[in-house]
This record gives C-alpha cells, sequence and structure tokens, in this order.
C-alpha cells in the first residue's frame, strides 16, 4: 500500500538547526524540500540588485511583483533562481541579510511569496508530500499541514552556530559571538513584531528544543513526530 504524502510544517527562528534538520528529514522520508526564507532572500536581492530602497514600503510593495522566483525542492541539491539566474550564493551575502526583515515585513512581498508557496505545497501534496521550513507556515502559509514542529535552542547556542555557519560560508573564522547572538535577537524582533504574519509558534505545533541535542537527535525526533502524525491519520 503506497505511503499518502504529507505535508509537514517546521518553523522557528534562525541558529536552530531547522534547515539542515528540514533538508534531512525530507530526504530520509522521500519528501520534498523547500526554504522559504530563500524566497524572501531571493526577493530582497532582486530589490537591491534593481536599486529599489528597501526602506521605501510603497516602493517595495510596488516591485514585487516584478521578479520571477522559482525554487527546486530536491533536498539533496535544492536550488532557486531569480529571472533564471542561480541565486543560491548571493542571496546569502551580508547585504541581503541585513536587509531581509524589511522587505518580509512588506504585506505585499508577504502575500505574492505565501501564493507561491501554497502553489509549491500543492503540487507536493498530489505528489510524494514536501518539508517547508519557515517562520510562519504552521501558522499563515500551511495552516492545515499534517505535522507541525516548531525548532527552539538558547540564545547562546543560536549564535555559536550562526558564527560557525557564517564562518563556513567565508566569512571571518572566528566570528564575534556576541555581535552574531545580538543580530540574531534584532531579527528576532522585526520577525516576530511585524504586522504581515509574524514568527510565531502554531497552537498544534510540538516544539523541540534543540539546545543540547546533536543534529542526528533533532533530525531522529522530528522524524519520529512526523510518524507518529501519519499512523494517526492511517
Amino acid at each position: 500500500m503506497a505511503v499518502p504524502p504529507v505535508i509537514v510544517a517546521i518553523d522557528g527562528p534562525s541558529g536552530t538547526g531547522k534547515s539542515s534538520t528540514s533538508r534531512a528529514v525530507a530526504a530520509r522520508l522521500g519528501l520534498d524540500y523547500l526554504d522559504t526564507g530563500a524566497q524572501y532572500r531571493a526577493m530582497t536581492w532582486w530589490m537591491l540588485n534593481n536599486g529599489i530602497d528597501v526602506r521605501d514600503r510603497a516602493a517595495v510593495a510596488a516591485a514585487s511583483v516584478k521578479p520571477s522566483i522559482v525554487s527546486g525542492t530536491d533536498p539533496l541539491a535544492p536550488t532557486i533562481t531569480v529571472d533564471g539566474t542561480d541565486v543560491s550564493g548571493p542571496i546569502r551575502s551580508p547585504e541581503v541579510t541585513a536587509a531581509v526583515s524589511a522587505v518580509s515585513a512588506v504585506p505585499e512581498v508577504r502575500a505574492r511569496i505565501t501564493e507561491l508557496q501554497r502553489s509549491i505545497a500543492a503540487g507536493a501534496a498530489a505528489g510524494v508530500g514536501i518539508v517547508v521550513e519557515g517562520r510562519d507556515i504552521g501558522t499563515t502559509v500551511l495552516p492545515a499541514a499534517d505535522a507541525k514542529i516548531f525548532l527552539t535552542a538558547s540564545p547562546e547556542a543560536r549564535a555559536a552556530r550562526r558564527s560557525a555557519e557564517l564562518a563556513g560560508q567565508g566569512g571571518v573564522a572566528g566570528a564575534d559571538v556576541s555581535a552574531t547572538r545580538e543580530a540574531l535577537a534584532r531579527r528576532d524582533a522585526a520577525d516576530a513584531g511585524r504586522q504581515a504574519s509574524p514568527m510565531a509558534k502554531a497552537d498544534d505545533a510540538t516544539e523541540v528544543d534543540t539546545t543540547e541535542l546533536t543534529l542526528e537527535q533533532v533530525i531522529e525526533r522530528v522524524i519520529s513526530l512526523v510518524e507518529q502524525r501519519r499512523r494517526r491519520e492511517s
């Protein structure tokens, strides 16, 4: 008997292991994968690359309909293009990181990207299923997801992980963990305080604190939660 497709929403702030966990869970369960944060970064990259003042909400809103953003959903090799250009590297730049909260807070941007995310999830629901990671998936984008997980970690653990990630991406070795922690706190406040789809844990989501867990332990925990949900639905 074929296993029915499952829609998994994994939310949480940066530094909780969300991306690594989501990709691994999708790969091991044979599901598609979508990094929604990359889509907002792609939109932000396009704005910066086309001279749009990201502090001008009206200008961002008007321009948000222009770029064509396409996300590949292979968890082993996810891709993202803007108007046919591979931007998987450029969207991780410090410039994009500094501007993405402002762009993603614009309601018109969120409406455009949310529609794209729902379309991708609907396609996956008709196939193998999908793991969608982000900050408002379980609350706004896919409130009827089959399984919802919200990852957390202590500020210290998140800052240490993010600093190591930045160093691994070619950043300054031994990046200032304290500065990284402050940057994460600012991003959290912006994401949780925006009027349009703020970052929040869904009422029916299971919270997993990753502070003291290895990545493998987090992956196993999430897979267990998804499989439990599948058994209840079967």
